[in-house]
């Protein structure tokens, strides 16, 4: 027993950290860590594939463009890596700048989104009463209306800008974090760290901001990483109808547009590389998201 007590006593007993028992937990999920790897992969091709590329998005191949068959072919000796599209540029270049538009487009709409959210939602599950009743009505009926309807009228009445897009995405891409938001903060807001805080005269913003903002952070994390592959989709789709980024910029969705519409030609390559990057971006993304709402459920821990 005096030996088992010393042992015990010279033993450094070490605290488990929420965040480094969910990473143990995230690293256990082959799925969700092979989607990271892919994910890392499509992000490198957009970072250094442009150093090896021997055309610029924009630059015609005029001695290619009388080969209507067999131009979208991949050439490497021409340093067409990926082919032509229909007016004779370089589909590796566009393919690069396509998944970099697309990415950047889900990424800071995601992070717009949930700051939105976040605050919106904190704001009215703490404040409750009249307060909350009128901002989650509020919610509702910007829910009740087509998303979709939105921003496509958005950008034909304001023109069809990258910068518009933002704004028709931002606009309603907000509406169902500010829910899940307001839902943990009304369990939440009765805790007695939350009373102590009270109890010692702190202001209501600095209990949100410091206080429950934090404590939610578990969930703002898995949402957010569901929120850009959401986003993407939705970006790709405007792009498809031809109202989303417009050239000399391309993204994903418009060049899967424009392979889609080329393909009774036989140049099934334009169609091919683009949506192959797509469908790599989006399932890894799902597949991070449920690995990380698996690892900060506190259900499993």
């Amino acid at each position: 027993m005096d030996r088992i007590a010393e042992h015990l006593t010279d033993t450094e007993v070490k605290g488990r950290s929420l965040w480094l028992d969910a990473a143990r937990r995230f690293r256990r999920n082959k799925a969700a860590v092979g989607a990271v790897i892919a994910l890392l992969l499509v992000i490198a091709f957009v970072l250094i594939g442009p150093a090896f590329a021997r055309w610029s998005n924009e630059e015609i191949d005029w001695t290619l463009m009388g080969d209507v068959a067999g131009q979208g072919m991949p050439n490497v000796e021409n340093g067409h890596f990926f082919g032509l599209d229909e007016l004779g540029r370089d589909l590796y270049a566009r393919v690069i700048q396509a998944t970099g538009t697309s990415l950047v487009v889900g990424v800071i709409g995601a992070f717009v989104s949930v700051v939105i959210g976040t605050l919106y939602g904190a704001v009215a599950g703490f404040v409750g009463g009249r307060t909350d009743n009128l901002m989650m009505r509020a919610v509702d009926i910007l829910l009740a209306v087509p998303s979709m309807f939105v921003i496509i009228l958005l950008l034909v009445m304001f023109g069809r800008s990258f910068y518009m897009l933002f704004v028709g995405i931002g606009l309603v891409s907000w509406l169902e974090m500010s829910r899940i938001v307001r839902g943990q903060t009304l369990s939440l807001r009765h805790r007695e760290f939350i009373e102590a805080a009270r109890a010692a005269g702190v202001g209501t913003t600095t209990i949100i901001l410091r206080h429950i903002v934090p404590n939610l952070l578990g969930v703002v994390v898995v949402y957010a990483s569901l929120l850009v592959p959401q986003i993407i989709l939705t970006e790709s789709f405007i792009s498809f109808l031809g109202l989303g980024v417009q050239e000399p910029a391309t993204s994903l969705g418009a060049l899967i547009s424009a392979g889609a519409a080329t393909i009774t030609y036989g140049t099934v390559w334009q169609l091919a590389f683009p949506l192959v990057f797509f469908l790599v971006t989006i399932v890894s993304m799902f597949f991070i998201g449920d690995g990380l709402r698996d690892a900060l459920d506190p259900k499993d821990r």
